[in-house]
């Protein structure tokens, strides 16, 4: 499954890494099962699922409160990934 894994073009033209970097080998780790090390690669992942599955459960489910709800994860989302990538690039 890693042999297949996309480059990070910013990383390989630019020199660093963008904000994305990480979360395909995060979700890797997830499949097999290693929760605290895909939360070490990539600390947005939790966030991001559960964002994910809160929309998907909205397509099917009518849901009251859900905007308020979306827009509560999708900012935990946002600064999740922002605060882990200034983490990164100032260490």
């Amino acid at each position: 499954m890693e042999e297949y894994m996309l480059p990070c073009l910013n990383k390989k033209y630019l020199g660093f890494e963008c904000m994305g970097c990480g979360i395909q080998r995060s979700a890797a780790l997830l499949l097999k099962g290693e929760f605290i090390d895909a939360f070490y690669m990539y600390p947005g992942i939790y966030p991001l699922i559960a964002l994910l599955g809160f929309l998907l459960v909205n397509q099917f489910i009518t849901i009251k409160y859900a905007n308020k709800t979306i827009i509560f994860l999708a900012i935990l989302t946002v600064s999740t990934i922002i605060v882990s990538y200034l983490i990164k690039i100032l260490n």
